[in-house]
């Protein structure tokens, strides 16, 4: 049975994507590899195994398109309101929080974030099919 252990990104800016992830979610650096021609950081949260692995390609300046094909990846907290005070509080400018409902019955409650790059982060209230 296959496990999800990280997911990729690719950044512009080691430092403020690194500042923000740990702002915004919690997340530290687990490892950095430097490479000659790219940087890789790996960040997770204290309570998990999963990583979200930054690349950084050296010498690059000019912003990534992130494309059609990308949507979002997602976190769940315990509080939602409070996760979003925290977030807003670190100078963060996380979306409002949305309520979604299938067939009558509450489905999911969240907000979005952008990072410094455009990556949409899914902010999941734990509850239902995200507890």
């Amino acid at each position: 049975m296959a496990k999800p252990i990280h997911m990729m990104i690719r950044v512009l800016e080691e430092a403020r994507s690194v500042a923000f992830y740990r702002a915004a979610l919690g997340l530290d650096i687990a490892e950095r590899l430097d490479f000659p021609d790219f940087t890789l950081v790996y960040m997770k949260s204290p309570d998990d195994d999963f990583e979200l692995e930054l690349t950084i390609n050296k010498g690059r300046t000019e912003p990534y398109e992130i494309g059609t094909g990308y949507g979002h990846f997602a976190v769940s907290v315990a509080d939602l309101e409070a996760e979003r005070a925290r977030i807003v509080a670190a100078g963060l400018a996380p979306k409002d929080i949305k309520d979604m409902a299938h067939d009558g019955r509450p489905l999911a409650r969240f907000c979005f974030i952008e990072d410094p790059d455009g990556y949409k982060i899914e902010v999941l209230e734990r509850s239902g099919r995200f507890a």
